[in-house]
């Protein structure tokens, strides 16, 4: 992450005068084991739509994103034709609360069993 040097100080104004002050020698590592397996995905309709309870929340999300242009008219009439005619259903299971963060707590589960796994091999 970066971050200006005067944000940081209005920031943490005591944790930058310690680090910052002439006098110091500090060397600051910062070690992530665990990837964020989001980082970088943004949803598409279809997410949005898998969120909605009823074809009526879905097509207010469709009317949404075409007036703010991230998907155009044709798009848009695409969207409704399938909605009307085969519903929700027919983009899948409904995605409920906190479904990006249970895929990623499985993600790092899955992470974390494999990286145990590696480091009884190497100890073999």
């Amino acid at each position: 992450m970066k971050m200006k040097t005067e944000d940081f100080k209005k920031k943490f104004p005591h944790l930058a005068k310690e680090i910052l002050s002439d006098d110091q020698q500090l060397t600051l590592r910062v070690d992530i084991k665990m990837p964020d397996p989001w980082r970088g995905y943004t949803p598409g309709i279809e997410d949005y739509i898998r969120r909605c309870r009823t074809v009526d929340e879905a097509l207010k999300v469709v009317d949404y994103l075409e007036k703010r242009g991230e998907i155009n008219h044709a798009e848009a009439d695409n969207y409704r034709k399938l909605l009307c005619e085969k519903g929700l259903s027919y983009f899948g299971p409904r995605k409920e609360d906190d479904y990006y963060y249970k895929k990623a707590r499985d993600f790092w589960k899955k992470m974390r069993r494999k990286s145990i796994g590696e480091q009884r091999q190497q100890r073999s």
